[in-house]
């Protein structure tokens, strides 16, 4: 179908940056444009990853790069960036700077959450929330850009131009590169994490 199917079962489990849990690495990738002296070349410009939180405490810090976070298990949590709090709700994408002290509060028991990170310098990142419905839906991506739709809920088939479609468990995601027209079929809803190197 033009992208690839990249499914839960297979995603790999990293440690966290400050070693309070796990994350499961998603995708990630490299922009073209290049490094500077004074960025650190640590294998990323951009990656979606997705993590459970079961208790409250203190995110890692990441100079220099952008965070998004959306909730797509759990009731919400309340994320405090430099002193200031933010209540996060279900697949309510809500962007940081990961420079930012940060801490989570959960409101009832664990989450989990998707988590897109740029490097600030190379890459940008958009985190859309889009219902499927019995009429469709459709996702464009642009040359140049990376385009991951991720399942938030069972039961998605994503179709591309050359007529193929793939059936997408939950958290499973199709990962698609240049300009394109996806097709979304079913009855739930997807995140679709767009992300544009930075001229």
């Amino acid at each position: 179908m033009g992208g690839d199917a990249l499914r839960w079962s297979e995603y790999r489990s990293v440690p966290w940056k400050n070693g309070g849990g796990m994350t499961r690495e998603v995708a990630s990738g490299t922009v073209q444009a290049p490094l500077t002296s004074a960025e650190p070349a640590d294998g990323f410009d951009w990656r979606v990853s997705v993590a459970d939180v079961g208790t409250a405490g203190s995110f890692s810090v990441f100079p220099g790069i952008d965070r998004v976070i959306t909730l797509v298990e759990g009731e919400g949590m309340v994320l405090t960036v430099d002193g200031t709090p933010h209540p996060v709700g279900p697949l309510s994408p809500f962007a940081f700077s990961g420079d930012a002290a940060t801490d989570c509060q959960l409101e009832a028991g664990a989450v989990r959450n998707v988590n897109v990170m740029t490097r600030r310098s190379r890459a940008t990142a958009q985190v859309r929330i889009i219902t499927v419905a019995a009429e469709g839906a459709e996702m464009a991506c642009a040359l140049g850009d990376t385009l991951v739709v991720m399942a938030a809920t069972d039961g998605i088939t994503v179709g591309g131009q050359d007529g193929q479609e793939t059936r997408l468990g939950r958290l499973d995601c199709v990962r698609h590169e240049g300009p394109a027209a996806l097709t979304l079929r079913g009855d739930g809803a997807v995140a679709g994490i767009t992300i544009t190197a930075v001229c």
